[in-house]
């Protein structure tokens, strides 16, 4: 399946990825540099009070992340990117915002190494109102619905192709390709040609991505339902995962989550045809994970060696 061996047996196996019940930096170093096309993760975030699924304190945060990140950028292909979901924070007892994303930032691109292709903000039209405090007893602050996610690359051109993410064209933009467009020169001084009028079977889509994460009808929650255990309390949207395999790789390239809670990011791979890893600290996240591929079955083998 890969072209390098891991030596921890793996937790369920799929037909095209493998997940892990051990510790990211376990895993790692078993993997040899230049290996992986994508690490594309949403860690736990640097907050103010204390989350059930691990998260680290501000002062923390910094320290523990370049760790792992050290690792990731040993094991990235050239072409290689890593993609990295962060939420904010307030300081303690303060309605004024944590820098520790910026802070981060910097010392990827400056210690590290790491070139920043683009920064993208993942918007969430339901996240409920936090902090309440400052939202809605105060009401001093707006809700927070953005997260911020960094784009960051091995070497100044990392393999990437934005015609697999195109978007539908609006309306008016399908007037203008059926009916024609008068070239001209705008006010901004951007000449607007002919070239505009061309059908390139949809739009380029914004660094703004609005994913909500409602999937409340899914297989997943379905399942934990069933078996009366709580879904993993972080998880982003399957379309955040899809838009960045999808604009970032091949097929049969191979994507990674370090903190892979319930690998949304392997289930989505595995449907795109790509080769996935993830590693994720808590079994009960874990096990629950197995519920994305049950959907097809005989698609992967448990840890008790037995076909879904």
């Amino acid at each position: 399946m890969f072209e390098f061996k891991i030596k921890n047996k793996p937790y369920y196996t799929t037909n095209s990825g493998k997940a892990f019940h051990c510790n990211s930096m376990e895993l790692m170093k078993q993997i040899p540099d230049d290996s992986l096309n994508l690490i594309l993760t949403s860690p736990p975030f640097a907050l103010t009070s204390k989350k059930e699924y691990g998260n680290k304190q501000e002062e923390e945060y910094l320290e523990w992340f370049l760790g792992f990140s050290k690792e990731f950028k040993r094991i990235l292909k050239p072409e290689g990117s890593f993609v990295v979901d962060l939420g904010g924070a307030y300081l303690p007892g303060h309605p004024v915002r944590s820098v520790y994303q910026y802070e981060l930032l910097v010392k990827l691109v400056k210690e590290q190494g790491f070139f920043l292709a683009q920064e993208f903000f993942h918007y969430n039209p339901a996240r409920l109102p936090a902090p309440a405090q400052w939202v809605n007893v105060e009401r001093c602050r707006v809700k927070d619905s953005v997260n911020l996610v960094w784009w960051l690359s091995k070497s100044e051109r990392p393999k990437a192709n934005s015609r697999r993410v195109l978007q539908p064209y609006s309306k008016a933009m399908k007037s203008l390709i059926k009916n024609g467009y008068k070239a001209k020169m705008r006010p901004s001084g951007h000449n607007i040609t002919h070239k505009f009028q061309k059908d390139n079977e949809g739009s380029i889509p914004p660094n703004l991505l609005i994913l909500g994460n409602n999937e409340s009808n899914s297989k997943y929650m379905k399942r934990c339902k069933e078996e009366g255990i709580k879904p993993h309390p972080a998880r982003f949207p399957w379309r955040f995962a899809d838009f960045f395999i999808k604009f970032l790789t091949d097929e049969g390239d191979v994507v990674y989550d370090p903190f892979g809670g319930s690998n949304t990011t392997g289930w989505v791979a595995e449907r795109l045809e790509r080769k996935w890893l993830c590693t994720e600290l808590e079994e009960e996240y874990l096990r629950t994970s197995e519920f994305r591929f049950e959907e097809t079955p005989n698609l992967f083998t448990s840890v008790n060696g037995n076909s879904k």
